[in-house]
């Protein structure tokens, strides 16, 4: 599983009922929003356990015009029923915008009943390396013809060093493809961003890490982009500064909150530069739409 990827970019795809969205290293940054999940949210876990979801609707209208590709649904809250409230949620979406779905649960039968629910090819928030996760939930990817995240951390540890990242990820992609017959371009990997508040070197070892497994595997990659400034002072300038030296690196996509045009602009920045943006067409169009709007 070694050696340099010489292939074609690969082109992980997803659908919602009528829109495509294509994450690769020759395609613009996908942004996935992160903002509909319940996790930290007290007074939205409170609504969503008494049968209101009318903070999705303005989650969703946020996330989107801020400039989402895609959007992340998570409904793990205590005391209800995810699998039920996850269908609901993603029907609920669906209905509000075409953005195509990241699914977003570590309960297998929620999974389940999301994938069910919804009309496209979602992307699934995600697996590990433990030998029973990759067992009782790629063959659920694979029934629902979807694209999956995958960490490279198994049931040891989370590794701290590249070489263990780029193991698990040679594992992961092995048992993936040989055993469940998924595509390479259906698995995305997310090599590990963690809290620089806590390590300032672990940034470095993210870093190399996305370089090898783009370099060795081709593969696309994603993470939670708002990991890596946890527990600093403004948050935003970091992010903003992480994720344009991360995509240099190889990071494709990103689960972030599109709330924040200071993160957003330098992600579409990154893009010109990294002739992402051909001509810098979507850049200059931004720019116009804005000036318009000013004016």
């Amino acid at each position: 599983m070694s050696g340099t990827y010489t292939g074609e970019p690969l082109h992980t795809v997803l659908r919602s009922a009528s829109r495509e969205v294509v994450i690769g290293h020759d395609q613009r940054f996908c942004l996935i929003g992160e903002r509909i999940n319940p996790t930290g949210r007290r007074i939205f876990q409170e609504q969503l356990r008494a049968g209101d979801l009318s903070a999705i609707e303005r989650d969703v209208r946020a996330q989107v015009e801020g400039g989402a590709d895609v959007l992340d649904v998570n409904m793990g809250v205590p005391l209800t029923d995810e699998p039920e409230l996850l269908a609901k949620a993603i029907t609920l979406v669906q209905g509000l915008t075409d953005l195509p779905i990241c699914i977003d649960s570590s309960v297998v039968e929620a999974l389940d009943a999301g994938l069910s629910a919804y009309q496209g090819r979602a992307l699934v928030n995600s697996v590990t390396a433990e030998d029973d996760r990759l067992a009782a939930i790629l063959p659920l990817v694979k029934r629902h013809d979807a694209a999956i995240i995958a960490l490279p951390n198994d049931e040891d540890e989370i590794p701290m060093d590249a070489d263990k990242r780029l193991e698990l990820t040679a594992k992961i992609l092995r048992v993936a493809t040989e055993e469940y017959g998924i595509a390479k371009a259906d698995i995305v990997i997310d090599p590990l961003a963690m809290p620089i508040g806590a390590d300032t070197t672990t940034t470095l070892v993210t870093f190399e890490t996305m370089r090898r497994i783009r370099d060795q595997h081709g593969l696309n990659m994603t993470c939670g982009a708002s990991n890596t400034s946890f527990g600093m002072p403004d948050r935003h300038t970091l992010g903003a500064a992480w994720l344009p030296m991360a995509m240099a690196a190889g990071l494709t996509s990103a689960i972030m909150d599109a709330r924040s045009p200071k993160i957003v602009e330098a992600v579409k920045a990154a893009d010109v530069f990294l002739n992402h943006d051909e001509w810098g067409t979507a850049w200059i169009a931004a720019h116009r739409a804005k000036a318009a709007a000013t004016a």
